[in-house]
């Protein structure tokens, strides 16, 4: 199992053992789980072409999602 797999378990579970308690863990599970997203997020724009020579947004390619690019 990849590492990121085995965070994306560990991170599940957080939130279902911390459900209905009143100790904050909950909050924090979720805060984690948020932070996660984030660096999918970083890494994915990463990825991604800046635009121009400016950096200014560059017009969809046919066929191209506007979420993931």
């Amino acid at each position: 199992m990849s590492s990121d797999t085995a965070k994306h378990h560990e991170l599940l579970s957080a939130l279902k053992e911390s459900r209905g308690k009143a100790d904050g863990s909950f909050e924090q599970a979720v805060t984690d789980a948020f932070e996660h997203v984030f660096e999918h997020l970083d890494r994915l724009n990463t990825h991604v072409s800046a635009g121009g020579p400016e950096g200014e947004e560059r017009p969809l390619k046919p066929d191209e999602s506007p979420t993931l690019r």
